[in-house]
């Protein structure tokens, strides 16, 4: 029972410096490259958001009018 324990801290202690070392491998970007990457990403996600929603409003008016459209031959 013993050795089932360790051998499982073993592997867990294993697991940690591996990832440590995989942490380590990691090139941070400087705060340069930060704030020029959000700046990118925030106005991609704006320009996004706003087709989306012309989109969104353009299939809106035009159900609008079908449903106008429709009603009107019924009616008619």
């Amino acid at each position: 029972m013993a050795e089932k324990n360790e051998g499982k801290t073993a592997l867990k202690r294993s697991w940690f410096q591996e990832l440590k070392a995989e942490f380590g491998k990691i090139v941070w970007p400087n705060k340069d490259t930060l704030i020029k990457e959000a700046i990118a990403v925030i106005i991609i996600a704006i320009i996004i958001g706003i087709i989306v929603g012309l989109v969104d409003r353009g299939l809106i008016l035009g159900l609008k009018e079908l449903k106008e459209v429709v009603s009107n031959m019924q009616a008619g």
